[in-house]
């Protein structure tokens, strides 16, 4: 197994040094779910909640997201996105919303942070909207699904 690349050899936090790297092409897709009630999917779907578009705002809120990682996560590079894509589609037979989240920049390092905060802020708003009518709602299998570029190349799930 590798060592964490961010801690010293004291065992101190640090930002990676990525200066030396090359500049290449890199993409992440993350996923995940947000689980409800079938009367909540049916609002969001029919369009009927009262806060307006629940998708188009969650959509908005994880491109957002993946644009301030750095400033989230701390150790994380403010690197330059070239493109972030958020799919959102009800799952009536899970009663679930599902979140796939691309990123891609031209970069010295990745941007699997920036993919995974994406989903996980744009399940959030949809909590945040729907909330009021289900407080039960669940965010559950948020994960990587590939990354691609950089020196460590291509990993899929």
């Amino acid at each position: 197994m590798s060592k964490l690349t961010h801690l010293n050899d004291s065992g101190a936090a640090r930002m990676v040094d990525v200066g030396a790297k090359d500049v290449s092409a890199r993409e992440a897709v993350a996923e995940g779910l947000i689980r409800m009630q079938p009367e909540t999917l049916r609002l969001i779907v029919e369009g009927g909640h009262q806060k307006g578009d629940v998708l188009a705002v969650a959509r908005v809120a994880g491109i957002m997201a993946a644009k301030k990682t750095a400033e989230l996560i701390p150790l994380c590079h403010a690197i330059p996105l070239t493109a972030v894509d958020i799919e959102l589609t009800a799952d009536e037979k899970q009663s679930a919303v599902y979140c796939r989240a691309t990123v891609r920049t031209l970069a010295q390092t990745g941007v699997e942070m920036e993919a995974l905060t994406a989903v996980e802020i744009a399940l959030l708003t949809i909590y945040d909207m729907c909330k009021a009518v289900d407080r039960g709602m669940t965010l559950t299998d948020i994960g990587l699904i590939s990354k691609t570029g950089g020196q460590s190349g291509n990993w899929h799930r």
